[in-house]
C-alpha cells in the first residue's frame, strides 16, 4: 500500500516489488511525502535493495529523507540522504512488515529514490539490474522484483541474440519473456562473448535499442542453464479459421481474398483481414493436438495496405468448443496484449504462464 503526493512508479506484491519517488530519475518535487507499507507473507522476512538514494544533503537529513521502520520490533533504518547513504546496497530485515517513508522540503537537486524488495524465500537477493556488474560467474541466478519494466534505463538486444551486459537486467528479462512484470520472479542467465550488433525489437510492451559491440552479453534461460534451454520452436498450425474475411474488389475489378490461411507469419503478399466494419473479429489457430504455447508473434500486412492490429485478447480451448480467456500471471482481469504500431515490424508477447491447448483464438 502506498499513500502521499510524493509517490512515483510503484508496484507492490506480497513477494516482491519496486518503488520510487515522484519524477524519478528527474528531480523530485518540493514539499512532498510518500509512505509505503510493505507486507510479506507470515513467516518470511523482507530484503530491501537500494537501487538509488540521491536526496539533497542536509544536517541530520532534515530537508529530504528516507526512513525505514520495522513496526514489529521498533527498529529504524536511517534517516538517509546524500551525505548519509545506506552502508550496504542490500538491507536484510527480520520482519515481514516494513514502512518506507520519504519526505522532502525545499531543495534544489536530487534524483530521489529507487528501491526494490523481495522476501527471504529468495536468499540470493534482489537484482535491480542497474549499472553495477552482475556476478562474474558464467552462469548465475538472480531474483527480479515486480515492477521493473518502467524503471529508468535502456536495454539492447532480443531473446535470440542475447542482451548487452550494460542493459538494465530485470527490464531485459521482461523483454525476453522469462518473467512477468506484474510478478517478477527468478531469472537464470549465462554470460557469453559479445556480438557486433544488437538489433532492436518490440516485445512484451518494451522496445529494445539497436546497439553496437559489447565485450559480453547476457543470455536468459527458462530453465537452469546447466540444462538445455526451453524449446522455442515455431509451432505448426494445421488449420486457420476466422470470424470473417475480406473479399476485396479493386478499382479495376480484380479480386483479392484476405482469407484466414494468409495469417501465417511467413506468408508473402497480403495477409488475413476481417471484413470491413466487422465487430469482435477473431482469428483461430488449430495446432492439431494439445501443445505447450509459450508466446505469439504478430506482424501487419506489408502490402500497399497499411494494416495491423494494435491490441488483442487471447483465448484457448482444448476441444474447440469451450474457450478460456487468457488472464496472465496475475489471474485477475483478461489480459490485453500490446500489438503492432506499424505494418512492418514484428512484435512478440510471452505467455507467462504458458497455454496448454490445441486451439488458440
Amino acid at each position: 500500500v502506498s499513500a502521499g503526493n510524493g509517490c512515483g512508479h510503484t508496484l507492490l506484491t506480497p513477494h516482491s516489488g519496486t518503488l520510487s519517488s515522484k519524477n524519478y530519475p528527474g528531480t523530485y518535487p518540493n514539499h512532498t511525502m510518500c509512505c509505503w507499507q510493505l507486507q510479506a507473507p507470515p513467516g518470511t522476512s523482507l530484503l530491501l535493495a537500494f537501487g538509488d538514494v540521491d536526496l539533497e544533503p542536509s544536517e541530520h537529513c532534515a530537508l529530504s529523507s528516507l526512513l525505514l521502520t520495522d513496526p514489529q520490533t521498533g527498529t529504524a533504518y536511517g534517516p538517509y540522504c546524500r551525505n548519509t547513504i545506506p552502508s550496504a546496497p542490500l538491507l536484510v530485515t527480520n520482519s515481514s512488515t516494513v514502512t518506507v517513508l520519504f519526505n522532502s522540503t525545499s531543495h534544489r537537486s536530487g534524483r530521489g529514490l529507487l528501491l526494490s524488495y523481495a522476501t527471504s524465500q529468495h536468499p540470493e537477493g534482489v537484482w535491480m539490474g542497474g549499472s553495477s556488474d552482475p556476478p562474474l560467474t558464467m552462469c548465475f541466478s538472480v531474483y527480479c522484483p515486480a515492477g521493473c519494466k518502467d524503471i529508468h534505463g535502456d536495454i539492447w538486444g532480443n531473446p535470440s541474440q542475447g542482451y548487452r551486459d550494460t542493459s538494465v537486467l530485470c527490464k531485459a528479462a521482461v523483454h525476453a519473456g522469462v518473467i512477468a512484470d506484474e510478478l517478477g520472479g527468478q531469472v537464470t542467465l549465462s554470460r557469453e562473448k559479445g556480438i557486433t550488433l544488437y538489433e532492436s525489437a518490440f516485445a512484451n510492451g518494451l522496445r529494445s535499442k539497436r546497439g553496437s559491440l559489447s565485450e559480453k552479453r547476457l543470455m536468459f534461460h527458462k530453465v537452469c542453464c546447466l540444462l538445455s534451454p526451453a524449446c522455442d520452436d515455431v509451432l505448426e498450425v494445421v488449420t486457420f479459421n476466422a470470424s470473417s474475411w475480406w473479399h476485396e474488389v479493386g478499382v479495376l475489378g480484380q479480386d483479392r481474398a484476405w482469407v484466414a490461411e494468409r495469417a501465417a507469419l511467413s506468408t508473402t503478399g497480403h495477409s488475413w483481414a476481417a471484413e470491413p466494419d466487422a465487430q469482435a473479429a477473431w482469428l483461430e489457430l488449430d495446432l492439431g493436438t494439445r501443445r505447450n504455447v509459450t508466446g505469439i508473434i504478430t506482424k501487419g500486412s506489408s502490402e500497399q495496405h497499411d494494416y495491423y492490429v494494435t491490441s488483442y485478447h487471447v483465448s484457448s480451448s482444448r476441444d474447440g468448443k469451450n474457450w478460456r480467456p487468457y488472464r496472465g500471471s496475475s489471474g485477475q482481469e483478461e489480459k490485453v496484449f500490446e500489438g503492432n504500431a506499424d505494418s512492418q515490424g514484428e512484435v512478440s508477447n510471452a505467455f507467462i504462464p504458458p497455454i496448454i491447448a490445441r486451439y488458440i483464438r
